[in-house]
């Protein structure tokens, strides 16, 4: 005999509502737990916060491991694992407790442990300093925004819980929070990448969100106005418990940089040796050497040997038009300006902050003689008259990479269209061995000019050491003898020719728009 089976009934369920009907006050007549304005102010500020957030942790973790693709995507992913331990567990809360007794506890903690991260990451970095591997990448990547971002994540689903008086308007009410959350999310975005970046330090960006989410804790907790049981009044103390200890810990955490850049964390080291010189630090690494009082003083070997170039290519004394793809210290601009009086020379630098840290601190003084373009190199490339310059010097780094659109052969054709005739294209590159993207590139500019040498250290040609390599390009013969002796004057350095730099480059592959995995292929 059949048997039919009885489902059980939940008599704390809302009765369905028949189409056209009005909608009942809600589960026991009760209405919702917060007023509209408030809750979507709540899930708005929530999903903003983990924006904001996400896109500071890269400025944050920068200074320690540099800003890579490795960086940007552990942050990413970070923040992503973040969202959805955060959604999945406030989902269970709320479906295990009032979530309306919770929330105003919680964006409380989520603003205490929004202003720890800065002197987290601070502390974390020093530990992990001049480590880049994939384990030091992580671990500061989830310091900078995994703890505050699962917490913040988990107030959207217990605010939806405390919303949801109708089973008949389940799709209203998740769609209508979940689509303020997004836009929460979406002007966060736009307003720290395009507003509070450029405004405003990261420092007083994060702190300036947890106090913002500590304030929405406090308007929440206000309106519930009522007594909390014991165990709820325990996270709102934890909390407030978290504003002084991590105003303590940002006072003794030690400071990364003198000046956050747009781009970088930036600071001028004095050498201790020397009186007048100075080191321009970007993030991890040392960048530019200047002596304030000596332009001719070159620190760098990368350095020295692109100024041999400068001084063989054209007869000595014979002004030159130079392109500095990449500006740092302005070392080689200030070389130049010194050695070829009359020339003229141009950079296209896209951090701001760098250039007035060079007017500030590194005597950068610019004129007829030299101008400074703030601004992307690539499409300052395009923009430039074709056919004008005697030397493009690209030094162009994001950590030790070049970034990757300013490797790729359509970027070399640009190079190529604004050289005049013997031109010569010098590039800067970091690879150690096996030399996976120095080959690379050397195959890249091959498909462009048709004369390409690489100068370098003899353990560096001999793919035996690594470090800087600087390749020279060109469509008329490179002057390689001249240059050779001009190497040998200033130190180890040693100029490949143009059989044995085809030999280094072997069967590598050409980069281009559509393919230029830069992060990939440097091996440290």
């Amino acid at each position: 005999m059949a048997v039919r089976q009885a489902w059980p009934v939940h008599a704390d369920l809302p009765p369905r509502r028949e189409p056209g009907a009005r909608p009942a006050a809600g589960p026991r007549g009760r209405p919702p737990a917060l007023p509209w304005v408030l809750a979507g102010t709540v899930v708005f500020l929530a999903a903003a916060a983990v924006l904001v957030l996400e896109i500071v942790a890269l400025r944050l973790i920068a200074p320690y491991v540099g800003v890579t693709l490795q960086t940007n995507t552990a942050v990413i992913g970070a923040a992503l694992g973040a969202i959805a331990l955060g959604a999945w567990t406030g989902g269970r809360l709320a479906d295990r407790t009032d979530p309306g007794r919770l929330l105003g506890p919680l964006l409380l903690l989520g603003a205490g442990l929004t202003m720890l991260v800065v002197p987290l990451v601070r502390w974390a970095g020093e530990a992990t300093r001049g480590s880049a591997d994939a384990s030091a990448v992580l671990l500061l990547a989830m310091a900078a925004v995994f703890a505050p971002a699962a917490l913040l994540s988990a107030v959207t689903p217990m605010v939806v819980k405390t919303q949801l008086t109708d089973l008949g308007e389940t799709g209203t009410v998740v769609g209508r929070l979940s689509g303020i959350g997004t836009l929460g999310g979406i002007l966060a975005t736009f307003a720290t990448g395009f507003l509070l970046v450029a405004a405003l330090p990261s420092t007083v960006i994060v702190l300036g969100v947890g106090v913002a989410v500590g304030i929405l804790g406090v308007v929440v907790l206000a309106h519930r106005g009522r007594r909390r049981a014991a165990d709820g009044a325990r996270l709102p103390a934890a909390g407030l418990a978290l504003l002084p200890v991590s105003a303590a810990l940002l006072v003794a955490a030690p400071r990364a940089c003198d000046v956050e850049t747009a781009y970088h964390c930036a600071r001028v080291v004095a050498d201790p040796d020397r009186p007048t010189g100075r080191t321009l630090v970007l993030d991890t690494l040392r960048h530019s050497y200047v002596d304030l009082a000596d332009p001719g003083h070159l620190e760098f070997e990368y350095v020295r040997a692109i100024a041999s170039l400068a001084d063989v290519f054209r007869p000595a004394g014979a002004p030159v038009a130079a392109l500095h793809v990449g500006g740092g210290g302005a070392t080689l601009p200030r070389y130049l300006e010194a050695t070829r009086p009359g020339g003229r020379g141009l950079v296209l630098e896209i951090d701001g902050g760098v250039v007035e840290l060079d007017r500030s601190r590194l005597g950068l003084r610019t004129g007829p003689s030299l101008d400074v373009r703030v601004g992307d190199a690539r499409t300052g490339l395009a923009a430039l008259p074709g056919a004008e310059w005697d030397l493009v010097i690209g030094d162009a780094f994001g950590g030790v990479a070049v970034p990757w659109h300013l490797t790729t052969r359509e970027t070399a054709g640009q190079v190529r269209r604004v050289l005049g005739p013997g031109g010569i294209y010098a590039m800067n590159v970091i690879d150690y061995p096996p030399d996976r993207f120095a080959r690379a590139e050397i195959a890249t500019l091959r498909a462009v000019f048709g004369h390409v040498a690489l100068m370098a250290a003899p353990v560096t040609v001999a793919g035996t050491g690594g470090g800087n390599h600087v390749l020279l390009a060109s469509t008329e013969p490179l002057p390689l003898d001249a240059l050779a002796r001009r190497l040998a004057e200033r130190g180890p350095w040693v100029v490949a020719g143009e059989a044995e730099t085809v030999r280094f480059a072997g069967t590598a592959r050409v980069l281009t728009d559509d393919y230029a995995p830069v992060d990939q292929l440097v091996t440290q």
